[in-house]
């Protein structure tokens, strides 16, 4: 019966990952800015990109409805799987691969920080809030934002393991959806760490046409 059962949930992850490939940063860019945010700036179709290109508004609802594909997923899988932890990571890890390899843009996507951040409120919002809170102290004290999402993505899995429940650690399968998370986030900024190895990588700043992200 099990085996039927997840057979017949195995549009779940399918569904979250073309959720996760919405390029909301390209249609937003295009709107208030009217420039394809892959042909400017870093050619990244994130939110700080977005914000660099096409100003602060479009960055910040970048930011917030690429948050919304990782809680949507998760949501999707938590309503129709019957709050199970499995499929909820599945289809937040999903939305994540969707996000950084859409099939739209010939798999060149973002750099997911933002969509993971929407997966793990949905999961265990506690962690969630833990890494936006080390995302915004290392950006504000460094003015990097790579430096500040690969730290935050970096404490993740410390962060889920330590408040998913009191006294309690999470199920084996949401631990190793944060260490997957991470290491997919960490792995899409390798150009940004080279960048901070070498002392190129740019200091964040709204002004429009600067280098970015």
């Amino acid at each position: 019966m099990s085996e039927v059962v997840s057979l017949g949930l195995a549009w779940i992850p399918v569904a979250a990952y073309l959720i996760g490939s919405i390029p909301f940063g390209i249609i937003l860019a295009k709107m208030f800015g009217g420039v394809d945010v892959r042909q400017a700036g870093s050619g990244n179709i994130g939110a700080t990109n977005v914000a660099r290109v096409a100003g602060p508004l479009p960055g910040i609802l970048t930011l917030l409805l690429d948050g919304v594909k990782g809680a949507a997923a998760v949501w999707l899988a938590a309503r129709f799987a019957n709050q199970s932890a499995l499929w909820m990571t599945i289809a937040g890890l999903a939305a994540l691969v969707g996000h950084c390899f859409p099939v739209w843009l010939r798999f060149r996507g973002g750099k997911g920080v933002a969509t993971a951040a929407g997966m793990f409120l949905a999961l265990c919002w506690p962690a969630a809030l833990g890494a936006i809170g080390v995302f915004i102290l290392v950006v504000l004290f460094s003015r990097f934002v790579s430096l500040g999402s690969v730290a935050a993505a970096a404490a993740m899995p410390l962060l889920v393991y330590l408040l998913w429940a009191p006294h309690h650690a999470p199920p084996p399968v949401v631990t190793f959806g944060a260490f997957a998370a991470a290491m997919l986030v960490v792995y899409k900024h390798d150009a940004n760490i080279q960048r901070l190895v070498e002392g190129r990588e740019p200091r964040f700043s709204f002004g429009k046409g600067k280098d970015a992200e």
